[in-house]
């Protein structure tokens, strides 16, 4: 007896396979860690309680060309 090769359903299941590792991939990588103020978080979860507004830090904004 002749061998045949399923070509088709190779095709289709190292395309799965590569589909799912694909997706595996892709949701286990971690992202980037900033630096985060936790006592600023705390802050705002604290005020959040109480009900009144914290006012937030702003980064001092930089002159455009116009202003100079």
């Amino acid at each position: 007896m002749a061998i045949t090769r399923l070509k088709r359903k190779d095709r289709k299941n190292k395309a799965r396979a590569n589909n799912r590792t694909a997706f595996i991939k892709h949701f286990t990588k971690q992202p980037v860690v900033k630096s985060v103020d936790v006592e600023a978080i705390k802050a705002e979860f604290k005020a959040a309680k109480t009900g009144k507004p914290v006012a937030k830090k702003t980064a001092p904004a930089a002159k455009s060309e116009e202003e100079e």
